[in-house]
């Protein structure tokens, strides 16, 4: 086992890791930049290294600088969180080269799986369902692109094959806005990915985002650990997050489960993993695989009982994992509310002083947040300043105890998003189960209309 790790992130997320190693007796170093230097998990680290000014350019993204961290403060391997450089080949690269292991996938495999296009063959070769498009990357010619999405049928949605985190993507109702639609989606995906390959498929009209939760070791024993309902999102953001997913049978968990499963022996995929679908008419489709941990992994761990954390690291240290899938148990139901500073219906950041702070507790409460009273939200990163996670032995307990946690929870000074979770955690149709991932741009943009 490791004897020192360096955390490549920031926020709630480096918190977390940081918890899991003191607990597993490994020593933390934290890298930060110049605007987290007073951060509750810099002050509780072993070491930490300033590794550049507020920008993240200039400090998280700073893969020199991370490296060098790592090279003087002797840490054995480095954990890149989620964001940032956590799905980044080259960087994973960087790592290993330089000596230390990298608390995730391998690079080739990185690559396989952040490429949208190499990804989706890889599934279809290993019998996950995908949505149904073209294979492959789509070609100069008009009339081919044309004729191509005849073959699918309208409406589509144009891909950027490098693509991730709801950019370059557009949905086409109508042949005579199809090839307008790929020029721009080449242009957004060449600016944005450094990559111009565009792909198509169909555009399902009102589906649900179900994703799967995949543990592998270096040994090819892989396990999944149920579903995530994360349809819940707006902009393609997710905000609330929860486990097991409504509606969704065991059957139908052990089939897609034991299928991702599958595929990643095929691809020799090392740590966690996670494969989002859509579904819809009862029908799973694979969108695309994250090769990291996930903001939402904690209510897979309150209903399995497994610290996925610590999972990561014993993974990458080499260790066989510990279960198999028949020793997988799902218990109860756990929900997760991410906690923004930002309006809580305009949506607009937040960023300031936090001024009174009083987390919120009581049964089946979990709250990951790195925020403290007097802590200053600086405005040059993700919004998110920490998520509450409610369990129950039922979906109605979890939502019950998610409603007095939340209306316990005193964040002043700045704006969050505290009160629209508050409004969906009382909507009718939330609470009944099933909402598809439109719903909450619909509910939002109706509050949001003039007069």
């Amino acid at each position: 086992m490791f004897e020192k790790i360096l955390i490549a992130n920031r926020g709630e997320v480096a918190l977390r890791i940081q918890r899991a190693c003191r607990e597993m007796g490994i020593k933390t170093v934290v890298v930060h930049s110049e605007a987290d230097a007073e951060a509750k998990y810099v002050k509780l680290a072993d070491e930490s290294v300033c590794i550049g000014p507020a920008p993240s350019a200039q400090s998280y993204l700073n893969i020199p600088a991370i490296i060098s961290a790592a090279e003087v403060t002797d840490a054995e391997a480095i954990h890149p969180g989620y964001g940032f450089l956590s799905e980044n080949a080259d960087f994973a690269e960087r790592v290993e080269k330089s000596g230390f292991v990298f608390i995730g996938p391998r690079p080739e495999t990185i690559r396989l799986m952040g490429d949208k296009i190499s990804a989706k063959n890889a599934m279809v070769r290993a019998g996950v369902p995908c949505v149904p498009g073209f294979n492959g990357a789509l070609p100069e010619s008009a009339e081919e692109i044309r004729k191509i999405v005849r073959t699918i049928g309208y409406p589509v949605i144009i891909k950027a094959s490098g693509g991730g985190g709801g950019r370059g993507m557009r949905v086409v109702h109508t042949e005579a806005a199809l090839l307008n639609a790929v020029v721009m989606t080449r242009n957004e995906a060449q600016a944005a990915f450094g990559n111009p390959m565009v792909y198509v498929e169909k555009f399902l009209e009102n589906p649900r985002h179900i994703e799967f939760q995949i543990l592998v070791d270096e040994h090819r024993n892989a396990v999944h650990l149920g579903e995530r309902d994360c349809s819940m999102q707006r902009r393609h953001q997710k905000i609330i997050e929860e486990a097991p997913a409504f509606g969704i049978t065991p059957r139908q968990r052990d089939k897609i489960g034991a299928r991702c499963a599958d595929a990643c022996r095929s691809i020799g995929y090392r740590g966690v993993g996670t494969f989002e679908f859509l579904f819809e008419n009862n029908e799973f489709y694979f969108i695309e695989m994250n090769t990291r941990l996930q903001v939402e992994h904690p209510v897979t761990e309150a209903v399995t009982g497994i610290d996925l954390v610590q999972a990561q690291i014993r993974v990458a240290a080499g260790e066989k994992l510990s279960f198999r899938q028949r020793d997988i148990v799902h218990k109860g139901h756990a929900i997760e509310c991410r906690i923004n500073a930002e309006d809580p219906y305009k949506l607009t950041p937040s960023a300031g002083r936090i001024t009174q702070y009083h987390a919120p507790g009581g049964p089946g409460i979990r709250v990951d947040s790195h925020i403290y009273q007097h802590y200053m939200v600086p405005p040059h990163y993700d919004s998110m300043i920490g998520k509450v996670i409610a369990y129950g032995d039922s979906r109605s307990q979890a939502m019950a105890r998610m409603r007095i946690a939340l209306s316990e929870m005193v964040v002043e000074g700045i704006k969050t998003n505290i009160p629209l979770h508050l409004d969906l955690l009382s909507d009718a149709a939330f609470l009944r189960g099933g909402t598809p991932i439109h719903y909450l741009e619909q509910k939002l943009a109706n509050i949001n209309r003039p007069g």
